[in-house]
C-alpha cells in the first residue's frame, strides 16, 4: 500500500492525510464526552482522548451511542458463533477501545489486529506502554497472548458508520463539509442507498450482506437502555437527529464455509 501526503479522488478535491488523521481525535473526543455524560461505560477512553473543552450536541452523543452499541452487539454475535476461534482486524482503528472491552468480558478472539496511519498507531502504542498515573491499567491487558486458535473458512466484515442516502440535499451538504476539510468521501457511488451498500459486498463474492441505517440500529437497541440515555440530556429537535441518522448506516457481510450460522447474525 502506498501512502502519500495528498491524493486525488473521483470527486476532484484534494484529500489530505492530515485531515483524515484529525478525524481520529474528533471521534475520540466525542466518545469521551459521551462516556463522561453516562451514555456508556468505558474506563479506557480517558487514556486516548483529552477531556473535551466544549459541550457536544446531544445528537452527536446519541449517534455515537448507537454506533458503539450496534458494533459491539454484532462483534459479540460473531464471537459467539465462532466460539472466539476467529480473528478481528480493525481497519482505521484510531483510538478505539473495543479490545479492552472484550478483554474485560473474557471475549477476546484468537487474534486481534488494529491498523491505522503509522503516526496514530505509534501514538497509541506509546500510550499503552506509558499510561498516565492513576488511570485504568492497559499494558498487561494488551500483551497477554490469545488462548484460542484462528478459525479458517468463515468471515464477517463490518463497516460501522459509512454514509448512506447521499443523493439528497442533506447528503450533498455532508459531502461539501467533508470536501471543505479535504476529507472527500471516496466511494460515494456505493453510498446512494442501503441496497447499494449491500450490493457492493455481494458483487465482490460475499455470501450474505446486510445494511441498516442508524435510525434502525437505534430502534433495535434495548428499549430500557435507550430510555436511560434519552434521559441524560434534553433533545429539542428530534427530527434533526433522525435526519442525521438516516445518512449513516451499519453494514456487514458474511462468508460461512464452515456453516457456523454467520448468515443469521443481526442486531
Amino acid at each position: 500500500m502506498a501512502v502519500s501526503s495528498t491524493s486525488r479522488d473521483p470527486l476532484g478535491p484534494e484529500v489530505s492525510d492530515e485531515a483524515v488523521r484529525s478525524t481520529c481525535d474528533d471521534a475520540s473526543q466525542c466518545k469521551r464526552y459521551a462516556v463522561n455524560m453516562g451514555y456508556w461505560k468505558d474506563p479506557y477512553i480517558q487514556h486516548f482522548a483529552r477531556h473535551p473543552k466544549e459541550r457536544k450536541a446531544p445528537e452527536i452523543s446519541r449517534g455515537y451511542y448507537a454506533r458503539v452499541e450496534g458494533v459491539t452487539r454484532l462483534v459479540k454475535a460473531f464471537l459467539q458463533k465462532t466460539d472466539r476461534n476467529c480473528q478481528i482486524i480493525n481497519l482505521g482503528a484510531g483510538m478505539d477501545t473495543l479490545f479492552w472491552k472484550l478483554k474485560d468480558e473474557d471475549l477476546l478472539p484468537g487474534k486481534y489486529f488494529e491498523i491505522d496511519f503509522p503516526t496514530i498507531a505509534t501514538r497509541k502504542i506509546h500510550t499503552i506502554k506509558f499510561p498516565q498515573p492513576g488511570l485504568h491499567p492497559l499494558c498487561h491487558h494488551w500483551r497477554r497472548p490469545p488462548r484460542t486458535p484462528q478459525a479458517r473458512g468463515s468471515h464477517e466484515e463490518m463497516r460501522p458508520g459509512p454514509r448512506v442516502n447521499m443523493s439528497d440535499r442533506f447528503g450533498q451538504i455532508m459531502i461539501d463539509n467533508l470536501q471543505s476539510r479535504k476529507c472527500s468521501l471516496i466511494g460515494v457511488e456505493a453510498c446512494l442507498s442501503l441496497d447499494t451498500q449491500r450490493q457492493r459486498f455481494l458483487q465482490n463474492g460475499w455470501e450474505g450482506a446486510h445494511a441498516m441505517d442508524m435510525v434502525e440500529v437505534y430502534n433495535a437497541l434495548p428499549p430500557e437502555d435507550v430510555k436511560r440515555i434519552e434521559a441524560l440530556e434534553f433533545l429539542d429537535e428530534k427530527e434533526l437527529l433522525e435526519q442525521l441518522m438516516l445518512h449513516y448506516c451499519l453494514s456487514w457481510a458474511t462468508k460461512d464455509a464452515q456453516d457456523l450460522g454467520l448468515l443469521e447474525i443481526t442486531l
